[in-house]
């Protein structure tokens, strides 16, 4: 067995510490999209008791991503390219994600790609000062580096559903 090394490397083009945290993001983002190879359309669509589709959980990743860099670190509107990716709210009006059925696996993983393109270039020139500068806003005052564990917490926690909901669909598609 060819013995691993497990430590946390800093993107390159990055400021180090900067790059330290989007490589923890990134490492996430890879397990996902190395799951999701390969997966059927049936699998994707699949609602398993209450729980969301994969489908659903990978648009709502993709999406408040999106949302947390225009509303929260650049303070601006959306590029229209990327609000164009996203034709549905992400939840219902029950608070509950909205259910989405029909988008291909490669449709999923070009918007989440496409998504964190645009986001890690928004990094690359900044700072340690602008990366600890609150972002006043109305409801509270938010750090991008806030913003960047926000995301590894949120998405880690939705890659754990997507998985847990791979393994039962798999083993019923084996049955």
């Amino acid at each position: 067995m060819e013995k691993r090394e497990l430590r946390v490397k800093a993107l390159p083009g990055y400021e180090e510490e900067i790059g330290r945290w989007l490589w923890c993001l990134e490492d996430v983002r890879h397990t996902i999209l190395s799951e999701m190879a390969g997966v059927s359309q049936n699998i994707l669509d699949t609602k398993m008791d209450e729980r969301q589709t994969i489908g659903s959980l990978l648009y709502h990743i993709a999406l408040v991503e999106a949302d947390w860099l225009y509303e929260e670190v650049l303070v601006r509107e959306w590029d229209p390219e990327i609000l164009a990716l996203f034709p549905v709210d992400s939840r219902s009006g029950d608070g509950s994600l909205t259910h989405l059925e029909g988008q291909t696996t490669e449709e999923h993983l070009d918007r989440l790609n496409r998504v964190r393109k645009v986001f890690l270039s928004h990094f690359q020139t900044m700072d340690l000062e602008d990366w600890r500068k609150p972002r006043v806003l109305e409801k509270y005052d938010v750090t991008p580096e806030w913003v960047v564990y926000h995301l590894i917490e949120h998405e880690s926690h939705h890659r754990g559903q997507i998985l847990q909901q791979l393994r039962q669909l798999r083993n019923e598609v084996k049955r």
